[in-house]
């Protein structure tokens, strides 16, 4: 038998990936041939820019926010001989909103699935309880490591119990209980050892043990209490050192440098098992209850320690039955007192500690891997039956690889440049507010596909930029010269309706704080003006910006109010102009026309005026109808406009058309469900590819840009920005298609509604 891991692994510095490493070692230690890569390959989850030196067990890296990475591992494991695939399954360690890449990958394997939760929330979010329950369907089997985590999965989640086991976290074949020689070893004799180990963050509650220790070193002055870990990766990304120096001020503030040591460090294994021989006391002081696994608190056990710890679910469980003792929640007063007992009583040490070893001979790794072995091979017998066409409609594989190197090359210190030829930057053209409204969008986009830092520096130029385009009365200029002169004093309104989008979207979805409220502020700058604009795309780009902004600020009545009235100005628009033949907003057609029935589906999540909702979708199909021929995607060409009655203009085809047609389709297929507008989106990006009239692709492999257009002579050579920009946007738009097309975020009030009115 031949098993498929996919995981963290190390050398990458996670618990769960050790907690992998040990369990193929002990599945190993129960069969006959001992050698890990005879039975076992790992397919590791690693971080987008690690460049870690993987063992020979690992034949397949998954870079957590690439979702093409996930398709083709499924790829990988289906034609490597495993008959058997085990997930180690955590929510920070897949991309996607709360992991939702690994459902394609999961979903399209032929072998049978294991997974081992190693969370389990009594309270999960609506995204949360999905993404386990579509796993928990596709799996065989599922393990967890409490009692608790097993009631949660049947009461909460729904899973069957007859597909539930019980199998506790496994830990070391530690020799004994207790080791005086380590402290001599290490230079700690005649200390007393208080210990805590584990990546630090702010849920570690530490500041409890230090606030308990300034009275208890006065009783006590032979503690010492060492903090091992390093700070979580995620923690450190985020707020830096900051916890461990708040910590350390806290030491200082107590006068605790004699009786505190900081080890910064990932230990190995067998460094871990000395300090947990060696210490006297072993305290985790967790500041909530929601925890359902904790492998520290399972090794502390395993080792004999004496355990102290807040009652947090997992604590609950194993310490139950004199083998810990619990206290409360920040609870400083009560600890201090426990502290102060247990050392002026060294029997009851003793005690915890006896009780604790003997549990631990349970939960050995070779036991545990024992019983996962005998579960793998009834899973083995398992079948999984799968549907060929299930997961045809979006193929990622044929998408190239998400490349921003056009777009680094056109943005300076001022802003995105707008032209480029055959992928060089021309400076004549300057920079104008549309094409950095776009940049700003992408760019956020890209960041929450891919949680890209490098992006921020980017997004805060394209942000400067409209910053500094914006008018004392809240409109916008559009051109810049490259020598940073004004060539106008206040740009289209298109223009500023793509920037209140981009604003709009940067609140919703805010890649920092920073420029969250710095986005606010040049949004609110320009609300006054918005009952100003007369042009219909105008309108519909701001309209869309409003939207996102309300999902943010739902309380903000003026802004509101101005939606409503924009939106009453596309309706009355679409009044005035549609038949039953010609169901449009205007007389004619000319370019960006996707935008306006988006706009009235981004406006009904918001308002839920069901007028709004029945205009935009008859908007939406009559679009359809006009733009898609023979099974490809014809867009309108901008060359002249097209009227009711007459021929579809051919030329130009513009990619900003392509763009937002995508994006339309996107909005109408998660709205309304209909797998037809997925097809017809993918059919829109393979446009890009060289699905089209022409036959001739549009976006550049070598540079990674795209040109403007197809014309009747070819394709425009402008490479610029607005081009590469719209491909960017759809590309990213598709990604998040794949996202939902296996998973349908169903969480839309209107949805049911309009299917039972249908």
């Amino acid at each position: 038998m031949k098993v498929a891991y996919i995981s963290t692994y190390p050398p990458r510095r996670c618990g769960i990936g050790t907690y992998t490493q040990n369990l193929i070692h002990s599945v190993s230690e129960n069969i006959k041939n001992r050698l890990v890569d005879q039975h076992a390959m790992v397919v590791a989850m690693d971080e987008d820019q690690n460049h870690l030196e993987y063992p020979e067990e690992v034949k397949y890296i998954i870079r957590a926010n690439h979702q093409e990475d996930y398709v083709q591992a499924s790829r990988f494991i289906n034609f490597s001989g495993a008959s058997l695939c085990v997930l180690q399954h955590e929510f920070g360690i897949f991309g996607g909103d709360q992991g939702v890449f690994l459902l394609p990958l999961i979903k399209r394997l032929q072998i049978p699935l294991l997974v081992t939760f190693h969370t389990v929330l009594k309270n999960p979010s609506y995204v949360q309880k999905a993404v386990i329950k579509e796993i928990g369907m596709s799996a065989s089997k599922v393990t967890v490591m409490s009692n608790l985590a097993v009631t949660f999965l049947r009461d909460i989640y729904g899973l069957p119990l007859d597909k539930v086991h019980l199998i506790e976290h496994g830990v070391p074949d530690f020799e004994g209980a207790y080791s005086a020689r380590l402290k001599e070893k290490y230079g700690f004799e005649d200390r007393k050892i208080i210990l805590t180990f584990g990546l630090l963050g702010r849920n570690k509650g530490i500041e409890t043990v230090l606030h308990a220790l300034a009275s208890v070193v006065k009783k006590h002055p032979e503690v010492l209490y060492i903090i091992l870990g390093k700070t979580h990766p995620w923690v450190l990304r985020i707020s830096g050192e900051e916890y461990r120096e708040y910590l350390k001020m806290l030491v200082k503030k107590y006068e605790l440098k004699e009786h505190v040591y900081f080890y910064d460090q990932f230990v190995k294994e067998e460094e871990l098992m000395d300090y947990l021989t060696m210490s006297d006391i072993y305290i985790t002081p967790y500041l909530a209850e929601e925890q359902i696994t904790s492998g520290t608190l399972s090794y502390a056990v395993g080792a004999g320690s004496c355990v102290l710890s807040t009652p947090y679910w997992h604590a609950k469980e194993l310490l139950d039955k004199g083998r810990g003792m619990l206290f409360d929640f920040k609870n400083h007063f009560q600890l201090a007192n426990i502290l102060n007992n247990l050392l002026d009583h060294p029997q009851k040490i003793q005690k915890y500690r006896k009780k604790a070893f003997e549990y631990g001979k349970k939960i050995r790794w070779l036991r545990s891997g024992h019983q996962y072995l005998h579960l793998y091979r009834k899973v083995k017998k398992s079948v999984k039956a799968q549907d060929a066409n299930r997961f045809e409609t979006i193929d990622i594989t044929l998408m190239p690889s998400l490349n921003l190197d056009h777009i680094m090359r056109l943005t300076d210190d001022t802003g995105i440049l707008r032209y480029a030829k055959y992928g060089i930057p021309r400076f004549k053209g300057g920079y104008s507010l549309n094409d950095n409204a776009r940049a700003l969008l992408m760019s956020v986009m890209y960041y929450d596909q891919r949680k890209d830092r490098n992006l921020l520096d980017y997004m805060l130029r394209y942000l400067s930029y409209i910053d500094y385009m914006q008018n004392g009365n809240g409109t916008f200029r559009n051109h810049l010269s490259f020598n940073r002169k004004f060539r106008d004093k206040c740009g289209t309104e298109d223009a500023f309706g793509r920037a209140i989008w981009a604003l709009g979207y940067l609140v919703r979805y805010q890649p920092t704080v920073a420029l969250k409220l710095n986005g606010k502020e040049i949004f609110l700058r320009s609300v006054h003006q918005f009952l100003n604009l007369r042009s219909l795309r105008g309108i519909a780009n701001t309209t869309i910006g409003i939207s996102f902004f309300l999902r943010e600020y739902s309380l903000r009545e003026e802004i509101m109010q101005c939606l409503g009235r924009l939106v009453s100005r596309l309706k009355e628009s679409y009044k005035q102009y549609s038949t039953p033949d010609w169901l449009w907003f205007e007389n004619k057609m000319t370019y960006d026309n996707g935008i306006i029935p988006l706009a009235l589906l981004h406006s009904y999540r918001v308002i839920e005026d069901e007028e709004v909702l029945e205009i935009a979708k008859r908007s939406l199909d009559f679009l359809i109808k006009v733009t898609f021929h023979d099974h490809y995607y014809k867009p309108i060409g901008s060359r002249r406009s097209f009227y009711p009655n007459s021929k579809v203009p051919g030329y130009n085809q513009e990619s900003t058309e392509a763009m937002s047609m995508i994006l339309l389709l996107y909005q109408a297929y998660r709205i309304f469900h209909d797998n037809s507008y997925l097809q017809k989106l993918f059919s829109c990006y393979l446009w890009y590819l060289g699905e089209n009239q022409l036959n001739i692709p549009l976006y550049d492999h070598e540079s990674g840009g795209c040109y403007q257009g197809l014309t009747y002579r070819g394709v425009n050579k402008n490479e610029g920005a607005e081009g590469t920009l719209a491909y960017l946007i759809a590309h990213l738009t598709v990604l998040k298609a794949h996202e939902e097309e296996h998973f349908q975020l169903k969480n839309y009030r209107f949805h049911e509604h309009y299917q039972a009115k249908s």
